[in-house]
């Protein structure tokens, strides 16, 4: 019975020694996913202060563009604005330049023809 008793020690050794390998992996890998938890939850804090970031800096971009939208509206109107009042004072002056030779035509004194 001595050898059955030995062996059966030596299997509860084995055993033994089996489950501590399992409860020290087990112990590991819990460790790797507390680690991960925690990198996940920074990640996840990240995430959220950069989408607020994101949505501040959309909101900015979409009242910059529709200052710009107003700025390029209000120059296109001025310049057109602009080209009509110059072809205006083209007009004007050339209306102007015609009737100053009118007027010139007739203050001029008269020649008498022989």
């Amino acid at each position: 019975m001595t050898q059955q008793a030995a062996a059966l020690q030596t299997y509860n050794n084995e055993l033994v020694k089996c489950i501590e390998d399992l409860c020290s992996k087990r112990d590991e890998l819990n460790h790797q996913i507390k680690q991960e938890e925690e990198e996940k939850e920074r990640l996840q804090h990240d995430i959220r202060i950069l989408s607020e970031k994101l949505s501040r800096v959309n909101e900015s971009l979409a009242q910059r563009l529709a200052a710009r939208a107003t700025f390029d509206r209000t120059i296109a109107e001025t310049e057109a604005a602009y080209t009509k009042i110059l072809e205006s004072s083209q007009s004007l002056l050339s209306v102007l330049k015609q009737e100053a030779g009118n007027l010139s035509k007739a203050t001029e004194p008269r020649r008498k023809d022989h």
